[in-house]
This record gives structure tokens, sequence and C-alpha cells, in this order.
């Protein structure tokens, strides 16, 4: 890719992605339809164009979230449409670097595990190719009449929920004032569930949080789950959990991150909503979670390489569904590795470059059968050194904190008992499901995503 065909590129960043803009007006004027148009000489490559090659790979894994109305992962939100050639055009330099520097699609699972995971985001390299040649090219945008179908999205017809039209919605009573001055803040809000909104104790079949601004970074509590990077939670078929009915108080743990200065405050009011199985369908997988903390720990200051570890033992014969493993800026690497009670171990998900603009949750195509017995183990790894040019303070030791300056160490994990239940949806519910499911306990987010 020459820099006369790119023309001159400015660095932008926008909600933490480093993007490129054309500030010469080179590709503006490129681009048009023109039955004449031949590849630069010397191109190895046929004439690339945005409606036969661009647009089917776009489609396919990116404009889930790069649309108007795309998901909102996380507070994370696309700044860009790629829905159509006009929209994309002027990007086609930005997305020709970020693919091939490997910075989109974000995806941080070690490659040995390429297959292992649903939802993966990965482009094969003739598809990196296609999107290099095609920028390289001036980003003709070919015939209209190659274009595939465009997918059905589903975010305004149903207000922009992703999930559908929730049954149950539950939002802020008035909207929170993140102030002027707010660089980090973390606050409880209370929420009233009440009677009347759920009478009952219903089986969850899809969950979805949404931001009520663009300063929330994320949210945990029983009832909601929100994470830079996380997706809605669509439960497969016959798995769930349980919420459990009001009156009774449900708080937010909201995390606030902004820049602060004069005009900079904004108001929050933060929503989750919650799709219910209908009467008549049945319950085979009641859907568990764990925590797997590490709480105790000391970074030193300029330390490059801290790790910290803990077990965890299965009790039961398990089947695990998904990891999503939380650090904060001087989180480095994450590694999951079980041994089975006959001494064999397996790294179950290895995160090399963890990031913390995205915390992907990792499900498994194939649950992964954990005996009694097992034991697994959670490592993770920190940069507190000046060369990790997200840290705040290379200067000070660290210990657990909730602010994003200090640090956490979680590895959420998502879990099933491996015999299956037979709980059919409004009959009365089995004691000991109601004896342990106090709530929406599965915080590790993605036991599922379509």
């Amino acid at each position: 890719m020459t820099s006369s065909r790119l023309g001159m590129i400015a660095l932008a960043t926008v909600f933490g992605l480093t993007l490129f803009t054309v500030v010469d007006g080179a590709l503006a004027k490129s681009g048009q339809a023109d039955p004449g148009y031949q590849p630069k000489a010397g191109s190895s490559h046929a004439v690339t164009t945005f409606y036969a090659d661009v647009m089917p790979i776009l489609q396919e894994n990116c404009v889930d979230c790069h649309q108007p109305q795309g998901l909102k992962p996380g507070g994370m939100v696309a700044p860009m449409s790629f829905m159509t050639y006009e929209e994309t055009r002027r990007w086609a330099p930005a997305i020709a670097r970020s693919v091939m520097e490997g910075r989109m699609p974000p995806w941080f699972a070690a490659p040995e595990h390429r297959g292992t995971f649903r939802d993966e985001r990965y482009l094969e390299e003739d598809e990196k190719a296609v999107l290099a040649a095609w920028a390289e090219d001036g980003a003709p945008a070919g015939d209209p009449a190659d274009a595939p179908p465009m997918p059905a999205f589903s975010f305004a017809a149903h207000d922009g929920w992703s999930i559908g039209e929730p049954d149950l919605v539950i939002t802020f009573p008035e909207p929170f004032l993140v102030e002027d001055d707010v660089v980090d803040l973390y606050v409880d809000i209370p929420l009233e569930l009440t009677a009347d909104q759920l009478s009952e104790p219903r089986w969850v079949k899809a969950r979805e949080t949404r931001p009520g601004s663009p300063a929330v970074h994320h949210i945990l509590g029983a009832f909601a789950g929100l994470a830079p990077g996380s997706t809605p939670t669509i439960y497969e078929e016959g798995y769930s959990t349980l919420l459990h009915p009001g009156p009774r108080t449900i708080e937010f743990q909201m995390h606030y991150n902004k820049k602060p200065g004069a005009g900079t405050a904004v108001y929050d009011q933060s929503s989750s909503g919650v799709v219910f199985y209908e009467p008549g369908d049945t319950i085979r997988h009641v859907v568990q979670s764990d925590w797997l903390p590490i709480m105790r720990f000391l970074i030193p200051a300029g330390d490059p390489n801290y790790s910290a570890s803990m077990v965890h033992t299965f009790e039961e014969d398990m089947q695990i569904l998904s990891f999503s493993p939380h650090m904060h800026l001087r989180g480095k690497a994450a590694k999951y590795e079980i041994t089975y009670p006959d001494g064999e171990t397996e790294v179950l998900l290895h995160v090399p470059k963890y990031d913390f603009n995205w915390q992907h949750g990792f499900r498994f195509k194939e649950p992964v059968l954990a005996p009694k017995g097992s034991e697994l183990e959670l490592t993770l790894w920190w940069d507190n050194s000046a060369d990790n040019p997200s840290n705040p303070d290379p200067t000070r030791d660290v210990r657990f904190g909730r602010p994003t300056t200090d640090e956490m160490g979680f590895g959420f994990m998502s879990m099933t008992p491996v015999e299956p239940r037979e709980i059919i949806v409004g009959e009365p519910i089995p004691e000991d499901i109601l004896g342990t499911q106090s709530a929406v306990t599965d915080t590790s987010d993605p036991a599922s995503r379509r």
C-alpha cells in the first residue's frame, strides 16, 4: 500500500480505538463505479470492489457493531457505520491497517484455540488481503447489482434491544448526574423490583444491559452485567438462570469513567431488560457461575510481569460453558488450566494479550467436562511498567481496588451440572433450585450469544 495511494493519514482516537482519517480528499474523489477502472500497473490482483468483494466480509464480521443502531458492547460504540458504500469508502485505509495489524476484529484468545469458542472474531488471510487490496486500489465501488442481501437487524424493531422486546425492564428511577470533575467514579444505585413487575420466579431466556451514557464503563450486580466489549446474553434452548420476584432491592454497581472538565457532565439512566421462557418450555441445564477472585496481591512499581493465581476445585461433575477474565489497565494476560483427577492437564483458555477495552466472554462450542475433583487454576498477569502505554502510574505499588487506576483480578466462569434436569416452566420449581438461585447469578456474561 503506497503513501501516494493512501494520501495523508491522521491518527484519531475514538472510544479507545485507533482510527485513520484521510485529510487530503484523495479517497473522497475515488471509488466511483467505473467500468473502465483497472488496477495499478504491476498489481498481482484483479480489481477488488466494494459490492462484490468487501461488502460480504463487512456484513459477516463487522456490521453488528458498525451500523447506526449497532450493538452497544459495554459502552463501546462503533464510531462509524459500514452499512453502505458511501459510509465506508473513506475508511478504507483504516480498515486495511486495522485488520492487517490484528486490531480488528477484536478477539484475544491465543491462535491455538481457534475453532474452540462460539462467535470467534477472526478474518481469514484471504479476507484481509481483499480489504487491503480494495484500499490500495482506491476503494472502487463496483456494480451495486453484485451486493449481497442486507442482513435483517432487529434493533429498530425492538426499540434498540438486540434480544427482542423484553418482558421486564428495570431502570434508574431518575437520571444520575456524573458531574464535570468526575474522572473515575464507583457508585451503587439501588433499584426497587416490585411484585407488580415480577410476582413469581421466572426463568431467564435472554438479558441485556444498556448503558445510559458514554461515561458508563461497566456495571455489576445480580440483575445486571456489562463491560467493555461484552454482548447480550442469549441462552441456548434449555439453559437458564432463575430470577426471583419482588419486592426487593437490586443494586447496580456502576463504574463511570470520563475526561473531566467544564461542560463534561452527563446524565445516565442505564437499564436492563429480560426475556423469559414461556410456560411449557423445559429447563434442562441450570446455569451457575463463579467469580474466581484473585484479590490479595501487591504489584510492585515498575514490575512488567507480575502474576497471581487461584485454584477452583469442582465438587461434582460439571460442564464448563464459558470464561471471562477481568482486570484493569495493567492487565496483561490470563490463563485457565485444568488438572483432571487422573493428573492430565489442559490449557482451556490462554489470553496472551489482554485488552481492558475489549473484555470478551469466551463461550465453548462444546462444554468442557470437569469431573468431580478436577482443579482449575486461573493465572493472571499484570504489567506495571512504564512500557505499558495504558499504565496510569508505573511509580506506585498497586493493590486490589475498585477504581480503574487500581487493579482487579477475576476469572468469571459459567458452568452447569452434568446431570440434566427436567424442569417444566410454569410448574413448581424444585426446592434445591430455589435454595441456591437467589437471583440471576450468571455474571460471567456469555452463557451465550447467538
